[in-house]
């Protein structure tokens, strides 16, 4: 009978139909991974405890059994309890965990049991690799046993065919990825361009001597003279956080103001709005001889950034097919990274132009991006969203999708972007229609995502990443240096990563995997600074140099998570009646976290010292498990049915239905 069972239940299956999607193959990958892990820590074992440095630190009378006593027999040499119960306790800890591991496997799933594998994996062998006793390396191998024990219980095959099923419910409007669509894409993401550069430019030319001479004399002298004050107090100065963030301040005031513009004129007017301010803010800041010079430059770039943050996201969101969105949305935080990596190389370049003009040159070429973002605005279509939205022609919004699609059959989408418009029309206050209780969770994630990409502590490294390394010990040059390396390259490759893989693996995996890494490696670098650095004097340079590498580790993992996907979710989550709405909404919480962590962070590395990576690790844990129980997967679902998504889930149904 069970046999019998067995084979209905095999002749179903081969009529399923399906392929061997490129989702299914990487899904396959990952969850492998827990093999690889579980082989690796079989084999790995073997061979340290046969290694003599190994066994001189931790099971020194094995060593002397080893090397000097000749009267044990070669088959005793290794016998030693403590010795085995190195190796032995990875499986006792998996036994046990294995219990546990088939209820959360149960009842919440596959997913958390390799989630709760991986971390496992990565905090067993940060504890064992960097142990200093017998009990933190048996300690590690317990937290391995736990990885394995989760791993090892996962139905591997079932999982992945629940992902296939999950994968196969795309909706697809007819078209393609045309040259207009990514002319036009690639024109409006130099508004990320311009954005990462203000990012990459302020943290480093606040490093540079000349530019503290001119306009910050005290902190240059403690920087250069004052042997009293702590390592990380030198920078403490709110005139010099005011430079820094008052950007963010007038992007905020600017923001509410682009939101009417971006929904009464359209995308394109924003667009043009941004190219125009950022070049009136870098003439100003590049000819400044003061500091209100200085500092009123910047503002007219936080105007800038605040229309082109308001418009580009919803502009790339809605040119680009459902399929594509979040490769062309990522495209903007993609050139944010390539904005902060250009910074960075030129701050480096200008640092050792003679004369003191260095800071000005770096100040100044944001002008290129910001020409190429004005010109090109005056030639970009508007997006069929924006232009159904500000007229009744339907034939002509026919023309312009069939144009940016590249087919005539655009009926389906035409349709939907119909009924949307006539939605939006209704409404003639969106902000007070974006507070009733059926926009609750599109609201929540506009306020949450830009909160908590802030609290990842991204903007210590985007910002302060020179002064961080200054702090450390290493030259006006090497720090320099070390910030193209890790907030600029680093950070820019992964983007391109993200970009590849988001609209496959979907924006959940991403989350997950960027907020365990930016964890492990925020705990890393504040162990080693707490270890390795005081109040005065530098920190030995292998140890900096070690700092510098997790940093970097820490950089990848949010521009594959929470940089660009922080971006994407809100722009794609909103109804069209209150997309421009919510979009300010997203905008101006970025801005005033970003302007909360910009002024207050010099002081707070002042008084938290190395605890203010275990303060932002914290966060990050907080957002990680958000994500985990309240954002829906929204990969592949066509832009104007979103909803079904909020009504699908376990707790937003009950605010949506």
């Amino acid at each position: 009978m069970a046999a019998a069972e067995l084979g209905i239940i095999t002749s179903k299956d081969e009529h399923y139909n399906g392929k061997m999607t490129l989702l299914v193959v990487l899904s396959c990958m990952v969850a492998a991974m827990g093999g690889i892990i579980y082989g690796y820590d079989i084999g790995i074992s073997g061979g340290v405890t046969s290694m003599e440095p190994f066994l001189k630190k931790f099971f020194p009378e094995v060593r002397t059994k080893m090397k000097e006593d000749t009267k044990t027999s070669n088959y005793c040499k290794f016998d030693s309890q403590l010795l085995t119960a190195f190796t032995s306790s990875l499986y006792i800890a998996g036994l046990v965990a294995s219990f546990f591991a088939s209820s959360v496997t149960r009842t919440f799933g596959r997913k958390p049991s390799i989630l709760v594998a991986g971390a496992s994996f990565l905090a067993g062998s940060a504890l064992g690799g960097a142990a200093t006793n017998v009990f933190m390396l048996i300690s590690g191998r317990i937290l391995l046993g736990v990885g394995v024990g989760f791993a090892n219980q996962l139905e591997r095959k079932e999982a992945m065919a629940e992902l296939a099923i999950i994968a196969s419910e795309d909706e697809h409007y007819n078209g393609k990825v045309t040259l207009l669509v990514v002319i036009s894409c690639m024109v409006a993401a130099m508004g990320g361009i311009i954005y990462g550069y203000d990012i990459g430019i302020s943290g480093g030319v606040i490093s540079m001597e000349p530019f503290l001479k001119k306009f910050f004399p005290e902190v240059y002298t403690k920087m250069k003279e004052d042997t009293k004050t702590s390592n990380y107090c030198k920078f403490d100065s709110q005139l010099l956080t005011t430079f820094t963030s008052s950007l963010y301040i007038a992007g905020l005031v600017a923001s509410f103001f682009a939101s009417s513009v971006t929904r009464a004129f359209g995308r394109k007017p924003s667009v043009l709005v941004a190219g125009a301010s950022f070049l009136a803010g870098l003439a100003l800041g590049g000819a400044a001889t003061n500091i209100v010079m200085l500092i009123s430059g910047r503002i007219l770039l936080g105007v800038g950034v605040g229309f082109a943050n308001q418009s580009v996201p919803l502009y790339l969101s809605e040119m680009a097919l459902p399929r594509h969105r979040g490769a062309f949305n990522i495209g903007f935080q993609l050139c944010v990274g390539i904005g902060v990596l250009s910074a960075n190389l030129i701050n480096f370049g200008t640092e050792k132009i003679t004369g003191g003009s260095g800071w000005r040159i770096s100040l100044s070429l944001a002008a290129v991006p910001a020409s190429i973002l004005t010109l090109g605005a005056l030639f970009l279509p508007e997006t069929p969203n924006s232009f159904i939205q500000s007229t009744n022609d339907h034939q002509k919004a026919k023309s312009m999708l069939q144009r940016t699609r590249g087919c005539e059959d655009v009926q389906a989408e035409l349709d939907d972007l119909i009924k949307a418009s006539e939605n939006s029309k209704t409404i003639k206050y969106p902000f007070k229609k974006l507070m009733q209780r059926k926009y609750r969770p599109q609201l929540v994630m506009a306020i949450a995502m830009p909160f908590f990409t802030q609290v990842t502590g991204i903007n210590v490294f985007s910002f302060y990443a020179p002064i961080l390394f200054r702090t450390l010990g290493l030259s006006e040059s090497m720090s320099l240096l070390s910030a193209v390396m890790s907030t600029g390259a680093a950070g820019t490759s992964a983007t391109f990563i993200s970009m590849l893989m988001v609209d496959k693996l979907g924006r959940r995996a991403l989350f997950a995997i960027g907020g365990i890494q930016m964890f492990v490696s925020q705990v890393i670098v504040g162990s080693i600074m707490a270890a390795e650095l005081g109040d005065i004097g530098g920190m030995n340079k292998g140890y900096a140099y070690l700092v510098l590498i997790f940093v970097c580790v820490y950089v990848a993992a949010f521009a594959w998570s929470w940089g660009p996907l922080g971006w994407l979710i809100p722009s794609e989550i909103f109804p069209l009646e209150i997309r421009s709405a919510g979009q300010s909404v997203t905008v101006a919480v970025n801005f005033v976290s970003t302007f909360v962590i910009a002024q207050s962070f010099l002081s707070m590395l002042c008084h938290f010292k190395s605890g203010i990576f275990f303060f932002f690790g914290g966060w990050v844990m907080v957002m990680t498990g958000f994500v985990y129980l309240l954002l829906p997967e929204t990969a592949n679902i066509p832009i104007e049915k979103m909803d079904r998504v909020w009504r699908e889930h376990w707790f937003w149904n009950r605010f949506v239905r």
